[in-house]
């Protein structure tokens, strides 16, 4: 069972999981889309209801993949889309826990995305997973969100949080963004290019939650980031090199506060955050660094 598996990492890893023979059932808002997008699926039902027991979808499943959440980069910050950004994670996580709450034969095991933004600004420190929390409007909504399935671990469904970097895809999300100024030589850093970026390919990501599927071992909460996070300059420079454009432009901070309102911060925070937790359980990255990682996205 996957929700969300029209995203970015969705798709991506909802192909994976068709093509190694998993039987695939999709939670949708948009049932005609997701069966576009991904026709291979077995069944799409509508999620439209929140507060609906929908235990009898969950009955006999080996495992659900949660990645719902309104794009904290997708709009202007304003109070109703904060509230968007919120109830996508929280609301969504406890109807999906409450239904698995109600199920005779329960999923062997939950895995639900979060976001580094759950540290917050974390300036120039390494931060790993034992480190605190953040006290900004995005770091609470993590804490919330990953604090929501916590009651899953009292049935004995083994729980699995990944606290997702930026993914890097030239189909979507950040890098798609960011390739357009280069074409037109604006290429450049966000704010003043000091700030920490973490960033993970877009097929590690997926190997990450099928990692985290198959080691049947494995709980807790993960760091799904690259293992050399880099700053921003360092970021733009490198992608400048590889398409052969120039990154002398920078956005400004106040220019992202003008577009994003308060989602300027998200954005512009420093994250220098690290797989501590996944190397330890024996995974592998296939591209740890940057330029090999870009270089393979933009061939």
């Amino acid at each position: 069972m996957v929700t969300g598996a029209t995203g970015l990492i969705g798709k991506e890893l909802c192909k994976r999981l068709f093509e190694r023979g998993d039987e695939l059932t999709i939670f949708s808002t948009n049932v005609e889309t997701a069966k576009i997008i991904l026709p291979f699926a077995k069944e799409v039902i509508a999620w439209k209801d929140y507060e609906k027991d929908y235990s009898f979808c969950f009955e006999g499943k080996d495992a659900v993949i949660h990645l719902a959440g309104a794009s904290v980069a997708g709009k202007r910050w304003t109070a109703d889309y904060k509230n968007e950004i919120y109830n996508s994670r929280i609301r969504t996580t406890k109807n999906l826990v409450s239904s698995i709450a109600l199920c005779k034969n329960k999923p062997e095991v939950f895995i639900s995305a979060s976001a580094i933004g759950f540290y917050g600004d974390g300036e120039n420190s390494e931060l790993t997973e034992a480190s605190p929390g953040g006290k900004d409007f995005l770091a609470n909504v993590c804490a919330d969100w990953e604090k929501a399935s916590a009651p899953l671990e009292l049935l004995s469904v083994r729980r699995v949080i990944v606290r997702t970097g930026i993914v890097l895809s030239p189909i979507d999300g950040a890098l798609k963004k960011m390739l357009l100024p280069f074409r037109f030589y604006l290429g450049g850093s966000l704010g003043n290019g000091k700030q920490w970026f973490s960033w993970i390919h877009i097929a590690d990501m997926v190997a990450i939650y099928l990692f985290l599927l198959d080691h049947q071992n494995v709980k807790g909460i993960f760091n799904g980031v690259s293992p050399q996070a880099v700053q921003m300059k360092t970021f733009t420079k490198t992608l400048g090199k590889i398409l052969h454009k120039p990154s002398n432009f920078s956005v400004p901070k106040f220019v992202l506060q003008l577009v994003m309102g308060e989602g300027a911060s998200a954005v512009l925070a420093s994250q220098r955050v690290v797989p501590a937790f996944l190397t330890n359980a024996g995974f592998h990255f296939q591209f740890a660094e940057l330029e090999e990682a870009l270089k393979n996205l933009l061939r």
